[in-house]
């Protein structure tokens, strides 16, 4: 008994752990006023101050070393775990129990905030009526926007700029509406493309921020109508909006505030296609009526990212998705990726 004490312990901790982390998304008062918004951005700041000025993502090497490591520890391991050794199921629940705990200290937390919309104080709920509102407003603003970078209505705006020259663009965006919410003042930049763009692609991911680091990450392959907007995405999860409808809203309302009229473009029709689809569900005889109101050169746009993504569709994007959809679950997100569908409402609320 003496000699399985230190395996309970670790086992005891990680389910400690596990209902605190539980017990949290009851407080998200309390997580907002001390961590999202006193302890984490001093935290965001100092990590993106100390690795932004590195060229090539950091994160992604520790990830690649890390794997390596694990594989390594695994194979070394496979005797002592097979037998149920008590030495390497200790050492592995400790590593679980740092590991999570890592997460949860340097970003983790803000699955557990204030919704945003009670931050912002907006309604939770819109009619259909106001969401046809708010698709008409978006479908002007797009199409004037479009006519503005192609004069031909059935051809799509073409996004030649490299990634490289977007991430030294979008931090002014957050600039122009830290007004909205104190807890949009960005700071120092720390947005690079990713090294491991290959299995991210097959994973069908077009970025994601690393926890451990604060670098945000994008696909570097992905150039079209996406890219500007996935830049700002990442970038407001460096901010703490751990939650992806959350980090889409600030991505849109930091896109079309930007400066840069391809920044505009990007995050207008971003959340037109949110409310299309939305719309199309709710009342697809209003979807209809808009549906030719709309520069064919915008669903052009729609179809070069989908096209990006038709060749690496299969087993490997299914289960990353299935992965990831138990993950958002799992941090205070019970609806998995259905959330998505929460941006549509903090937008409709936000314009009305």
């Amino acid at each position: 008994m003496q000699k399985n004490c230190s395996l309970f312990i670790a086992i005891g901790l990680l389910m400690l752990q596990v209902t605190f982390y539980y017990c949290l998304r009851f407080f998200p008062a309390t997580v907002e006023s001390l961590y999202s918004t006193g302890v984490y951005p001093h935290i965001a700041k100092a990590m993106r101050f100390g690795l932004g000025w590195i060229p090539f993502s950091f994160g992604d090497v520790v990830y690649s070393v890390a794997i390596v490591m694990l594989i390594r520890w695994l194979w070394l391991s496979k005797k002592d775990l097979i037998s149920l050794s008590r030495k390497r199921y200790t050492q592995l629940f400790l590593s679980l129990n740092i590991g999570i705990a890592l997460f949860h200290c340097m970003w983790g937390f803000n699955y557990y905030r204030e919704p945003l919309h009670n931050v912002l104080k907006l309604d939770k709920e819109y009619t259909t009526e106001e969401l046809k509102k708010v698709v008409h407003q978006l479908t002007l603003t797009a199409n004037k926007l479009h006519d503005q970078l192609q004069k031909t209505d059935s051809l799509p705006v073409v996004f030649n700029r490299s990634q490289s020259k977007l991430f030294n663009l979008a931090p002014s965006a957050f600039e122009n509406i830290d007004s909205i919410y104190p807890a949009l003042d960005y700071g120092n930049a720390s947005i690079k493309e990713s090294l491991l763009t290959m299995p991210l692609s097959y994973m069908g991911y077009s970025g994601y921020l690393n926890p451990l680091t604060g670098e945000a990450q994008t696909n570097a392959w992905i150039n079209n109508y996406k890219t500007p907007v996935l830049t700002l995405h990442e970038m407001a999860h460096q901010l703490g909006f751990a939650k992806e409808n959350e980090a889409n809203f600030i991505a849109i309302i930091a896109g079309m505030n930007h400066d840069d009229v391809y920044f505009q473009y990007s995050a207008s029709i971003f959340a037109l296609r949110y409310c299309l689809n939305d719309l199309y569900l709710r009342d697809a005889v209003a979807y209809e009526e808009v549906r030719p109101l709309i520069r064919n050169g915008i669903f052009m746009n729609y179809k070069e990212q989908s096209d990006f993504w038709e060749p690496y569709e299969g087993v490997i994007e299914q289960l990353s998705q299935v992965t990831y959809n138990a993950y958002l679950k799992a941090n205070n997100q019970p609806d998995g990726m259905k959330t998505y569908s929460y941006v549509v409402a903090l937008l409709v609320n936000y314009y009305k």
